[in-house]
């Protein structure tokens, strides 16, 4: 029997809680509905919408492309430090 009654008690404790986080929750969505009314982000013809979809992909192409080129460039660092070319030499002759 006592073991009845301390589940049930945890249980209950358990239950106050969800209902004590889960509160605020459901205030914050209500407060979500006395929202001002949305205003379109994006235009709703479909040239514009067609428009920005287009800028958004160059835009990530570039994003992309920038990243290419700073992976090839570190690899071609790297390789140049492997071979040892970029340690100055000392009897270099020089050209005057």
């Amino acid at each position: 029997m006592k073991k009845i009654v301390i589940f049930t008690i945890k249980t209950i404790n358990k239950s106050i809680k969800y209902f004590i986080f889960s509160v605020p929750l459901l205030f914050f969505n209500v407060i979500a509905l006395w929202a001002e009314e949305k205003i379109d982000v994006f235009p709703s013809t479909p040239y514009d919408q067609f428009i920005i979809y287009q800028a958004l992909i160059l835009f990530w192409i570039g994003i992309i492309g920038l990243i290419v080129i700073l992976k090839m460039k570190l690899k071609e660092i790297e390789r140049i430090q492997s071979m040892g070319i970029d340690k100055e030499e000392k009897d270099v002759p020089f050209l005057d």
